[in-house]
């Protein structure tokens, strides 16, 4: 497995180390106060007290001198570390490796394969390791009840260390494998939501952009008009006649541009506003990617019925719009649209005449899913593929569509999307 960064920063929760540590102090002193008090096991608590006291001012300055919420990188590593080198500390103390409540010791390890970067997991991983066989071979025995006559063959004392040692590994193998696969969705979801922010400000812009041009066109009228009327009045004067001339002529000017504002449907109030059906998304798509592709876009809506209507959403918008983008920019010369319904279920299918998906990944069933790779990685932005489709996928599956990818039996690649009218009518 290789493991990639995915985030430019790794860090976790400074309140949460915060409590955790609260709970583990707290514990740490029941449970030797229980064991020298109640359960007579004589040892020299008072050292371990004192480590349990210091780590409680260290976790002080975590709270009154770091003001940030989340912990860096560094900040972590250094703490987690403290962490593995208090309860060296108090298990050197309290038996070393006998000790019940060992496996602990690999706590700080684990938390930081979550949450860290690898540099920083194998540094605490090295740690733990070395305070494992450390405590093998040094540490105090922890004096038993005079009852109790209890030894500890020295093939099971080194035995544990090696057990614990494992299960370290494959603890921080998998934390490391599932703490990258977090982050890369994370940082796929924040990705969709500036996506989502943007398409919400060109929305509330182009409803801007409309109600600016209705509003100005009178007064511009009312501008050129004057003007007219004052180069008729004054026409005989050259000065004056210029400049009404280029008053005139930067008048029509604003006004062929609030015209091209106006004439726009995809910013027409009714067109946000009104309930739609999906025939109207494919048309208002289709029609954007005519004026600058050079493709043809057969659209096929002869089994379309126009059961359902609903209103706009723009997660439809940019699903959709990612798709058929898709399939102009990597078909050859064709893309085919089929829009259709019963009294089920409504279905669009993308086609195109392109190189089509990876075999590997159709087979995997994997496309729609974040960085995904494949056996060519190297032409892995030819597909089209990765954050795009996710993104893509992941709005039209926010409203209740179901996706499939698929390769056409002769040339091209297929993406269909499938509702229940049931589900569209919840939109």
């Amino acid at each position: 497995m290789k493991f990639r960064r995915t985030s430019a920063e790794y860090t976790f929760n400074k309140t949460t180390y915060i409590n955790l540590r609260w709970i583990a102090y707290i514990g740490q002193v029941i449970t030797i106060l229980l064991v020298e008090f109640y359960f007579k096991f004589n040892f020299d608590y008072l050292p371990c007290l004192f480590v349990i006291f210091f780590s409680s001012l260290t976790n002080l300055f975590l709270i009154f001198k770091i003001k940030e919420n989340q912990l860096n990188d560094v900040y972590s590593t250094i703490f987690l570390t403290y962490d593995i080198f208090q309860l060296l500390i108090l298990f050197f103390f309290t038996g070393g490796i006998t000790n019940p409540f060992i496996f602990l010791i690999i706590i700080p390890a684990v938390f930081s394969s979550q949450h860290l970067s690898i540099k920083s997991s194998i540094i605490l991983v090295i740690l733990t390791v070395f305070s494992l066989i450390l405590l093998t071979f040094f540490h105090f025995e922890l004096p038993n009840p005079d009852v109790l006559h209890f030894h500890t063959p020295k093939y099971y004392l080194y035995s544990i260390p090696i057990a614990i040692i494992i299960g370290l590994l494959f603890l921080v193998y998998f934390g490391l494998k599932f703490g990258t696969e977090n982050r890369i969705r994370e940082n796929a979801y924040n990705k969709l939501q500036e996506i989502m922010a943007k398409e919400n400000e060109l929305v509330s812009l182009g409803g801007q952009a409309a109600a600016a041009a209705h509003s100005l066109g009178t007064p511009l009228s009312t501008i050129l008009l004057t003007s007219k009327e004052l180069k008729n009045e004054f026409g005989e004067n050259k000065k004056i006649r210029s400049d009404l001339d280029l008053l005139i002529s930067q008048s029509n000017r604003c006004s062929e541009i609030i015209k091209k504002l106006t004439l726009n449907p995809v910013i027409e109030d009714k067109f946000f506003d009104s309930e739609i059906s999906l025939d109207i998304y494919i048309k208002e798509i289709v029609r954007s990617y005519k004026e600058i592709s050079s493709k043809k876009f057969l659209v096929s809506m002869k089994n379309f019925k126009k059961k359902n209507k609903f209103n706009k959403s723009p997660e439809i918008v940019y699903g959709l719009r990612n798709f058929i983008g898709n399939a102009n920019k990597f078909s050859e010369s064709t893309v085919e649209i089929f829009l259709q319904d019963n009294d089920k279920e409504t279905e669009i299918i993308i086609k195109d005449d392109g190189p089509g998906f990876p075999k590997d990944l159709i087979d995997k069933s994997i496309l729609g899913e974040p960085y995904i790779r494949t056996k060519d990685q190297k032409n892995i932005s030819k597909y089209g593929l990765g954050l795009g489709t996710f993104i893509g996928k992941t709005l039209l599956e926010k409203n209740y569509a179901k996706i499939t990818f698929k390769n056409s039996n002769f040339k091209g690649a297929q993406v269909i999307i499938n509702w229940d009218n049931k589900d569209l009518r919840k939109i």
